[in-house]
């Protein structure tokens, strides 16, 4: 009965033992740049952590360079998941959260007068897009989504948003 139970136990450890962390051979962090708000007049730059070869979770931060920009801020964590061959590379869905901030118009009709008042708000949202990689590591993307602002209801130009663009970046360690 001895010699079972040292022989299970055994056993037991070899397997636990064999259950070794798999390691990565591809970098996990990247960092990009939104090349299509960038000639319309913004500044977006962004963060990815990949956590597997399937998922990564991210954020954004859009600042507006010119002043016909309504939406002045705009950071934006995200989680994607990937369906390509490449780690995290290929179609993705991703869902994303926003704080944006953004000035609304208001419009008198008596004295053509405009009132100027700027929000900040919240949205939820989800989006697709495609990532490609070279084997150096350099990145093009291309996404697109749509979310809904929670809390300024009343304000129905910026009840939808949108997040998209066309994004160049590098891979690396």
């Amino acid at each position: 009965m001895k010699k079972l139970f040292v022989l299970l136990c055994l056993s037991l450890f070899a397997v636990g033992y064999g259950q070794d962390d798999k390691q990565t051979d591809y970098p996990k962090n990247e960092m990009k740049i939104n090349a299509l708000f960038l000639v319309a007049g913004a500044l977006e730059v962004s963060y990815e952590r990949i956590l597997n070869e399937e998922s990564a979770f991210g954020a954004s931060l859009l600042l507006a360079i010119d002043d016909d920009i309504d939406t002045k801020l705009m950071f934006t964590p995200y989680y994607r998941y990937y369906f390509g061959k490449k780690p995290a590379a290929g179609f993705f869905a991703e869902g994303f959260g926003m704080l944006n901030n953004y000035e609304s118009y208001k419009y008198n009709t008596i004295g053509n007068e405009s009132r100027t008042t700027n929000r900040t708000d919240f949205a939820l949202g989800f989006g697709l897009g495609a990532k490609w990689i070279t084997k150096k590591g350099f990145i093009f993307e291309i996404n697109g989504g749509v979310g809904r602002n929670l809390f300024n209801s009343t304000d129905t130009d910026y009840e939808i948003i949108g997040r998209g663009g066309i994004t160049f970046g590098y891979r690396f360690n």
